[in-house]
């Protein structure tokens, strides 16, 4: 039979259409779940429907599979003829490859590329669709912006989109030359999805004015190991502690012993796992990270060159002493194995080392895929700020972690700084932190924050509220933009409401101050009262009848003016000392009143935490 060719059929694109269903099969097919994916794609489609330009944040938790997701939404996209897709990253080389590979591999038509390979004059941007990637730098960004022009329908994915893009000029009428880049390829009808674990600076800078009312929660996978197991919030959470192994140094740990001693006890968990876990001999990581100088980074290498050459060399003077320091942490660590056993494993294999020094992105280039999947036995990787952000430590069984700083930590590094976090399950128990118990306190503290912040967002009550303290800065102060943030320092005042004198009953009754919080809230309704502020009051409390103080009401100061006395509310504040007087509680809540029946809910902490929200 004779068949006639026909053009047409060989026209039509029907055949790169319905990437995203592919993509998620492709997932699927290797046991991965997309769950979380699906509803990430779902609600930021359904942001960018209807007229306007739109500009959102995906936000999730630190290294939960984030470029999954945005292989999957880019293959949406595509399926919605968009036609220009860019993606940007963190000014890196390596990571570039990375993401351009994994997105290569994923099969996505047309293949990712990146922003050099489109700017001969003969690639046409405005015919077809293109998928494109671009470093957070000023030089690369001009030449796509050149190349670019005035195309309309652009779609900008930036990853880590607090890093680099926001304006940290924004209080000078002026603006770094980053965010003015990605502002001129938006123009005026571009959409903007920034995607990061922390969206804080995002928000108090006004980047690219997002709209916190359209922020899309990434919620991690069910084999997620992250904040709830090695920042427990409260009492109740605590048992999570015991799923790894956490080691609290009562000193600063920059003595060359605490980090040899973290060493022994990796290589001792290493040992046992190969030894009896392990069907496969495995390659294990330990990251250390103390510093931004590279200088310490330095002495740290020296320290740990020291001890491993030690013990592959039978004859050094420290041999013995440090092959009994091994002997003795596996023999009071795994008390069902004989520690000789796992001793001889250690000393057998000591050479089979590798200690990479990470401080720069040609490092990187160089180490890169040494460090992050590890190709010797006993790998240690030491490095500094470029272990923050956009860095997988595949197998990484040992974090020593003694980065401090003398004034604020900054909330939304140390969370980046997290690169424990992730896919653990398999080894879980046997990972081993180790960190001064100061350090650890103020890190745990800065997830407790974000942890409630994220929650004011979960709400949809509005623009989030961040928190912070004399310790912990939510954000770089130069970021927040001045014009539309308030911070209330100490005391927090809520939405007016009708009184009722019920409520004063209610707080003089003997029933429990949990309890208390709860009917209250229900009598004032969510806006006199917030949701995100009862879950700090409870959580922050380690005895909630000792720690929260709920006073009955009281009549505005009689000296404040009319106006004044309308709002329930003075400049100087009305949780002053004489509202305070002899309450050693660290939580206090009082409603004041008026003479038109109005109240409103004051909050009072002792411990000086800060409260920023996006009033625009």
């Amino acid at each position: 039979m004779s068949k006639s060719f026909d053009l047409t059929k060989f026209k039509d694109n029907v055949s790169t259409r319905n990437q995203y269903q592919r993509q998620l099969r492709r997932l699927a097919d290797a046991g991965k779940s997309v769950e979380c994916i699906e509803h990430a794609v779902r609600e930021s489609l359904k942001n960018l429907s209807g007229k306007g330009r739109k500009s959102f944040v995906i936000y999730g938790e630190p290294q939960s599979g984030k470029t999954e997701m945005m292989i999957c939404l880019t293959a949406k996209l595509l399926d919605e003829e968009r036609p220009l897709i860019i993606h940007l990253l963190n000014d890196s080389v390596d990571l570039l490859g990375q993401n351009l590979g994994r997105f290569k591999a994923s099969g996505l038509a047309p293949s990712a590329q990146n922003f050099s390979e489109v700017l001969d004059p003969s690639i046409n941007l405005a015919k077809g669709q293109h998928v494109i990637f671009c470093k957070k730098n000023a030089k690369d960004l001009q030449k796509l912006s050149n190349k670019i022009g005035a195309l309309k329908d652009v779609i900008i994915i930036d990853d880590e989109a607090d890093y680099a893009s926001p304006n940290g000029k924004v209080n000078r009428a002026d603006k770094t030359r980053i965010n003015e880049l990605i502002s001129d390829i938006l123009g005026d009808s571009g959409d903007y999805i920034g995607v990061t674990a922390t969206p804080a600076r995002l928000d108090l800078n006004n980047t690219f004015d997002n709209d916190s009312g359209l922020w899309v929660s990434f919620p991690p996978h069910s084999h997620y190991t992250g904040q709830d197991v090695f920042f427990p919030f409260d009492d109740e959470d605590a048992e999570n502690a015991s799923k790894f192994r956490l080691t609290l140094l009562k000193e600063k740990g920059d003595d060359p012993k605490f980090a040899r001693a973290a060493l022994f006890s990796f290589m001792v968990n290493v040992a046992y796992l190969n030894i009896f876990n392990n069907k496969t001999e495995t390659n294990y990581s330990m990251l250390i990270h103390t510093s931004g100088n590279k200088v310490d980074h330095k002495a740290d290498w020296d320290a740990v060159q020291e001890a491993l050459s030690a013990l592959t060399d039978r004859g050094s003077a420290k041999f013995g002493r440090y092959v009994r320091d091994i002997w003795t942490t596996a023999h009071d660590r795994y008390s069902d194995v004989d520690p000789d056993t796992v001793t001889t494993y250690i000393v057998d294999n000591a050479s089979r080392n590798a200690v990479i020094l990470l401080n720069s992105d040609s490092d990187f280039r160089q180490n890169g895929l040494s460090a992050t999947n590890p190709s010797s036995l006993f790998t240690v990787v030491i490095g500094g700020n470029i272990v923050s952000r956009g860095v997988t430590f595949d197998n990484l069984l040992s974090m020593f972690f003694t980065r401090d700083v003398k004034h604020k930590i900054q909330q939304d590094t140390y969370i980046q700084r997290a690169r424990m976090f992730g896919a653990r399950g398999k080894y879980l128990k046997f990972f081993e932190l180790t960190i001064p118990e100061s350090l650890y306190k103020d890190w745990n503290r800065c997830f407790v924050f974000h942890r409630l912040s994220l929650a004011s967002i979960k709400a949809g009550k509005g623009s989030p509220v961040w928190l912070s303290d004399s310790r912990i800065a939510a954000v770089a102060s130069a970021s927040i933009d001045k014009s539309t943030v308030d911070i209330d320092r100490g005391e927090m005042a809520f939405a007016l409401f009708r009184f009722d004198p019920k409520m004063d009953a209610l707080v003089g009754s003997k029933i429990s101050t949990r309890k208390k919080l709860e009917e209250l809230a229900l009598m004032i309704g969510d806006d006199g009262f917030p949701e995100y502020l009862r879950r700090f009051i409870v959580r922050m409390s380690r005895n909630i009848e000792n720690d929260v103080s709920i006073q009955k009401s009281a009549a505005v100061y009689p000296r404040m003016n009319d106006k004044e006395k309308a709002a329930i509310s003075r400049t100087k504040g009305m949780m002053g000392a004489s509202q305070t007087s002899g309450d050693k509680s660290k939580h206090s809540l009082k409603i004041f009143t008026n003479d038109d029946g109005m109240g409103r809910m004051y909050y009072k902490y002792s411990g000086s935490i800060e409260f920023a929200k996006n009033m625009k």
